[in-house]
């Protein structure tokens, strides 16, 4: 059974930082897509970052305009793990945080912020940025 499980959203006040991590376990994620959206109440999941495997041991990243420049993400691959680092957050960075993975290693870079290509999902973090 496949299972992405979050952890490390909390309350930060604007100009902060935190840290995200998720544990992917059931099945090795290498090689495959893994990365973050967020949903806020009403509103679909929106594209966060992802990782794509591009050959040998490299990968890249691809992250929201909303966050470029602020947040990070990095994945061990020894440990199915991703990380987002999250900094100088914002109000409007407040939501649910998900990590999701897709089965498909074939996805181009078009496919990847899109929610309906991941296969797998956490069960969401809340990260709330207010003072």
């Amino acid at each position: 059974q496949v299972q992405l499980v979050e952890s490390g959203g909390g309350l930060v006040q604007p100009g902060g930082s935190l840290r995200l991590s998720c544990v992917a376990s059931g099945r090795t994620f290498s090689g495959y897509p893994i990365g973050w959206f967020r949903q806020t109440e009403g509103k679909d999941r929106s594209f966060v970052a992802t990782t794509r495997w591009i050959g040998g041991a490299a990968y890249t990243q691809y992250y929201a305009d909303s966050v470029k420049g602020r947040f990070t993400i990095s994945r061990d691959n020894a440990k199915n793990t991703v990380s987002l680092q999250m900094n100088s957050l914002k109000p409007e960075d407040t939501a649910v945080y998900y990590c999701a993975s897709s089965s498909s290693r074939g996805l181009i870079a078009g496919e990847l912020p899109k929610a309906r290509n991941y296969d797998y999902w956490g069960q969401g973090t809340q990260v709330t940025v207010s003072s």
